[in-house]
Order: structure tokens, then C-alpha cells, then sequence
């Protein structure tokens, strides 16, 4: 047998995992090297599909050997290939069995990073799942006091929310960010998380939204005493006296332009503002809100 022929290897291995009249137990660690090899083939020979299998089989082979470190690894591995395949089910169902794995081992860190980059792979493809990777990626690390390492996930998924048009969910992302900065002691990042919350708000059109966002934030201490509170103060005032002018500056100031993980809005044009209602409609103007891109 060719050592370098892929195909082959699978086979072997294949073979030595199957019971039969003459194996009544399965080689599960010479069956295993045969599929890392085969994997590793198959992916030089950009047979990608040949090489997921393969990863997938070696990783089964390392849960069988009790190393679930090494099985997520291939995992991750399979989930890449299926990326690459366009294959969006199977990177969703690789990188969870992957998390779940890491868990196993204790390690929340890898296990939260698996499901963050499931994430990022279905953004485009499968928004709402993404999400969803998103936020158990938050939830393993606030479970593991490790708030501050979730605050780029709380971001991504926000902004993904954003693209969905569901500003109420983005803005209540931003706000969960806050409360893990306010658990980290990280001041600067929690005010900035309630400004792009209320921010959120108003684009959403929810003036009163908006205020009891702000009048709920006005409680605490941090925000009261920054100047994101003071930028708070100086928009909703401008949209509830329709001081088109007054928005458009408050947007180019230090405090609004600081805002490098809020999320998003699209090109808008000057805001026309109905003041009997503080209904509040936004069209793009000069790339004003450009500030919303940087994620």
C-alpha cells in the first residue's frame, strides 16, 4: 500500500474500526493515526470533501481514546474544510461539537473561541445562527467570570443584529455589554456601550425608547460622571427640539466618533423629525454615521 495514498488509509482504518468474527475489538489508535494521515493527505490534494470525512473519522478516534482536547481540534479542522465548502449546517454542528468538547476539558476559553468562529463563518449565510453562537460564546465566558474576553463577541453580534434591522435586540446587546464592563471595572467601555445603546434607539426610531434608556443608565455612577452621559444629554435634547443641525454636530463629536464598536446604520441623510411624535426618521447624510462601521 501506497503510504501517501489517502484512500488507502481511510480503508485500512476503516477496516480495523469494523468488528467481525476475527476482531472482536476495534483498534481505535492505529485506526486513528491512519485517518490524521489520511486527512492530512487528502487536504494537500485539495480534496477538501475526502479531507472533512477524514477529520471528522479522526476526531471520533480521539473520543474513543478519551482525548477530547485532539477531537475537538480535528473538529474544528472538519469545520474549516466545510467553510470552505460552503457547507453552512455542517460548520455550525462542527464548531458546537467542538465547544462542547473543549468544554469537557475544562477549558471555556477554546470553547468560546470555537463558537466565535462558527460565528463569523455564518454571518453572511446564516445571520440568526450566528447570533446564536454568539451569544452561548458570552454566556460560557460570563459563566466563567471572563466578561472582558466576551466584549469583541458582544460587538459582533450586535452589529450582526444590526444588519437584520433588529435594533431593539442590538441596543439590549449593547446594554448586556455594559454590564459585564461594569463588572470588570472597565469604565470607559461600559459608558460607550449605553451611549450605542441609546444611539441604537433613536436610529430605531424609538424616541421613547431612547430616553428611558438613558434615564435607566442615568442611575449609575460611571455614566453619570462621563462624557458619554453629557453627549446622551445634548442628542436626545436635539431630537426632542428638532435641532436637525444640532444631531448632525452632536454625530462628529469625540464622543460619538469614539464609539468604535457600536453598530452600524447604513449611509443616512439628514433626519427629518416629526416633533409631535419624537418619531424619528433617519436617511443618510454625507456618511455622518460612518462612525456605526467600525466593529
Amino acid at each position: 500500500m501506497s503510504a501517501s495514498d489517502p484512500n488507502k488509509l481511510i480503508s485500512k482504518a476503516d477496516k480495523l474500526t469494523r468488528l467481525s468474527l476475527t476482531r472482536w475489538n476495534a483498534d481505535w489508535k492505529s485506526a486513528t493515526v491512519l485517518y490524521e494521515q489520511a486527512a492530512n493527505g487528502f487536504r494537500v490534494a485539495r480534496d477538501y470533501e475526502n479531507a472533512k470525512i477524514a477529520y471528522e473519522k479522526a476526531s471520533k478516534g480521539q473520543e474513543m481514546l478519551a482525548s477530547p482536547w485532539d477531537a475537538a481540534k480535528h473538529l474544528e479542522s472538519a469545520a474549516a474544510l466545510a467553510k470552505d465548502l460552503s457547507n453552512w449546517q455542517e460548520v455550525g454542528d462542527f464548531y458546537r461539537r467542538a465547544s462542547e468538547l473543549y468544554m469537557e476539558c475544562g477549558r471555556p476559553q477554546p470553547a468560546s473561541d470555537a463558537l466565535a468562529k462558527g460565528a463569523r463563518a455564518l454571518e453572511d449565510s446564516k445571520p440568526e445562527e450566528a447570533i446564536q453562537l454568539y451569544t452561548d460564546a458570552c454566556t460560557i465566558l460570563e459563566d466563567d467570570g471572563r466578561e472582558q474576553m466576551a466584549f469583541d463577541l458582544y460587538r459582533a453580534a450586535t452589529n450582526v443584529y444590526i444588519k437584520l434591522e433588529k435594533y431593539t435586540d442590538a441596543a439590549s446587546f449593547m446594554l448586556r455589554l455594559g454590564l459585564a464592563a461594569d463588572k470588570c471595572n472597565a469604565t470607559n467601555s461600559q459608558c460607550k456601550a449605553y451611549l450605542s445603546a441609546i444611539v441604537i434607539y433613536l436610529y430605531a426610531h424609538d424616541f421613547k425608547q431612547a430616553q428611558q434608556c438613558y434615564n435607566d443608565c442615568y442611575q449609575i455612577d460611571a455614566f453619570l460622571r462621563s462624557d458619554q452621559n453629557r453627549c446622551a444629554s445634548k442628542l436626545l435634547a436635539a431630537y426632542t427640539d428638532g435641532d436637525v443641525e444640532e444631531i448632525k454636530r452632536i454625530a462628529q463629536s469625540s464622543a460619538i466618533s469614539n464609539l468604535d464598536h457600536v453598530v452600524v446604520l447604513l449611509e443616512r441623510e439628514a433626519p427629518t423629525i416629526d416633533l409631535s411624535t419624537h418619531k424619528v426618521s433617519l436617511h443618510s447624510y454625507n456618511r455622518s454615521l460612518d462612525l456605526y462601521d467600525k466593529i
